[in-house]
């Protein structure tokens, strides 16, 4: 098991790592839309948040010797369901291989952000 880092991508804002690569997987924290050159939240609508969600993940992926092309499964969190299409719109023009995914709405999100995405992906 190796621990991942990049400084492309926002530190870690709790006890854990930003990846972690194990028997040929990359297995992504969470990443929310904080930007790594502030470290902080500097976009508020569902589409920008997204943007930069999937941007973070792009770096971390690709800080591993991986790619978003290489996903083979999200998992979404959504502050509010009724995004769900704005942000299928962005995300689809990330995860253009259509990983395996699960989309769910939840209470509360780190930062009061309005979206965070984790994701497995081979090396």
């Amino acid at each position: 098991m190796e621990k991942l880092y990049t400084k492309n991508a926002p530190e870690a804002i709790g006890p854990y790592s930003q990846a972690i690569k194990a028997n040929g997987l990359i297995f992504t924290s969470g990443q929310i839309a904080i930007n790594p050159a502030s470290g902080e939240v500097e976009t508020y609508t569902i589409e920008a948040q997204t943007e930069q969600v999937c941007s973070n993940l792009k770096n971390v992926l690709e800080a591993a010797g991986s790619s978003l092309e290489k996903a083979v499964k999200t998992v979404c969190f959504l502050a509010d369901m009724k995004d769900f299409a704005a942000f299928n719109t962005v995300y689809g023009k990330y995860f253009t291989e259509k990983p395996a995914r699960s989309c769910v709405a939840v209470k509360t999100l780190p930062k009061n952000v309005l979206v965070e995405v984790e994701v497995i992906a081979e090396v």
